[in-house]
């Protein structure tokens, strides 16, 4: 009796152990499924939402250190919290690019699209406008497709008054701590796009897009049909 009640104990254990290992061999396979889903759900809400007026004494993190790569945690933490006003949208059509803009980066503006890397910098204006965002695994979301873009593609942005449209001039690949690249030019309206160059735990190198402002529009229903193709 006592050898059969020990089998059954047994058989109950080895039970148990096969179902943890299989649900953990699930999420392992479907994370990134997963975390997919919930930042395009993310990214297609905020990209909905009226923009806000960008506030010169808003408080944002622009510690660059602090901007850490991905996990499933960073996502249900963004998910379930509350998202910040968005104050512009990028469009880039050729790699299929259309987010809102945040002011800082925060992991949660990152979860959600692009995020401003300096305080005072507007789109639009003499000096460089430099957006960071995430480069995830599932490389068609956030900035991943940047690693897809060629010079002369049109990169669009717009605060909700004007569209601003700049024309990508260089596409280089460099190393975390070669932050010039987020530095004004004197008498040059530019724009700087940076994201990791893969999406991979711990990659030191970045993916630097830069272009120039070729022209301004009024934000029409016509000109800002861009942001929601």
């Amino acid at each position: 009796m006592a050898k059969k009640k020990a089998k059954h104990l047994k058989n109950f254990f080895v039970g148990l152990l096969v179902v943890i290992l299989t649900v953990a061999g699930l999420t392992l396979i479907f994370n990134e499924q997963i975390k997919t889903f919930i930042v395009n759900r993310m990214t297609t809400t905020a990209l909905n939402q009226p923009i806000k007026k960008q506030q010169s004494t808003k408080k944002g993190n622009f510690d660059y250190d602090s901007v850490k790569t991905v996990d499933t945690k960073d996502v249900v933490n963004a998910a379930t919290s509350d998202a910040s006003d968005s104050i512009g949208k990028i469009a880039i059509p050729k790699v299929g690019i259309r987010l809102p803009i945040f002011y800082g980066l925060s992991q949660n503006n990152l979860m959600r699209g692009a995020g401003t890397m300096k305080q005072d910098e507007q789109m639009g204006e003499t000096g460089n406008y430099a957006l960071a965002g995430h480069h995830m695994e599932n490389e068609k979301i956030l900035f991943g497709p940047l690693e897809n873009i060629q010079k002369g593609d049109k990169i669009y942005v717009t605060n909700g008054q004007n569209v601003y449209t700049y024309k990508v001039t260089q596409k280089v690949i460099v190393n975390q701590t070669q932050v010039q690249w987020l530095d004004n030019v004197p008498n040059q309206k530019l724009i700087t796009l940076v994201t990791c160059s893969s999406g991979q735990e711990g990659v030191q190198t970045r993916i630097i897009v830069r272009g120039e402002l070729v022209a301004t529009q009024n934000a029409t229903k016509k000109s800002l049909k861009v942001f929601n193709e």
